[in-house]
């Protein structure tokens, strides 16, 4: 990982969510440099792990994290790790858990009950979250309101619409996270 010696502060914050919710796309929205991906091709050996019937066009996956960067201000750099997405790569998520000051946890919609494990994984690490409820084309979209109370989140825990694919969505989710960060910090 490349350190900058002019900055004083990092912050490492991670991008979590199910199989084929937009963890590798939201972190090449954001980044500031080249993201770091670790894509492979989808082979047979997925069969009976990974559930394609929702994404049939998808062809590759994460198989041990994404990492981007973003300057925030001279002296302050944000750190974002995005975790693979299957419950056989859970095993990571304690290391990259290991510093990081919250998550973002992107969630579909259609697919919520995926969301649980990685909810109950998030809270294990006592990493405060922000849900973000990204779009997808051609599917319904919820109410935020009916997410939360699906997700039974709690009322301080802030949900965002994101388009993962959309920079300036994607940035306001990572805005959501920060101020939400600084609240619990302070």
């Amino acid at each position: 990982m490349y350190l900058d010696p002019k900055v004083s502060r990092s912050v490492k914050v991670l991008v979590v969510g199910h199989f084929a919710v937009g963890k590798t796309t939201y972190i090449g929205s954001v980044s500031e440099i080249e993201p770091l991906q670790t894509e492979e091709e989808i082979t047979e050996a997925s069969v009976g792990f990974d559930d394609l019937s929702e994404t049939p066009d998808k062809t590759t996956t994460t198989v041990a994290m994404d990492f981007g960067r973003l300057t925030l201000s001279d002296d302050l750099v944000l750190y974002i790790f995005g975790t693979p997405g299957q419950e056989r790569f859970k095993q990571m998520w304690e290391g990259l858990s290991r510093g990081a000051l919250g998550a973002l946890v992107l969630v579909d919609p259609e697919r919520l009950e995926e969301t649980f494990p990685i909810l109950d994984l998030v809270e294990a690490f006592g990493l405060p979250y922000v849900v973000g409820v990204n779009t997808f084309d051609g599917r319904t979209q919820f109410p935020l309101s009916e997410v939360c109370e699906a997700l039974n989140l709690s009322d301080e825990t802030p949900v965002i619409d994101c388009d993962v694919r959309d920079q300036d969505s994607s940035m306001e989710a990572l805005i959501t996270l920060v101020k939400h960060l600084l609240s619990s910090l302070g």
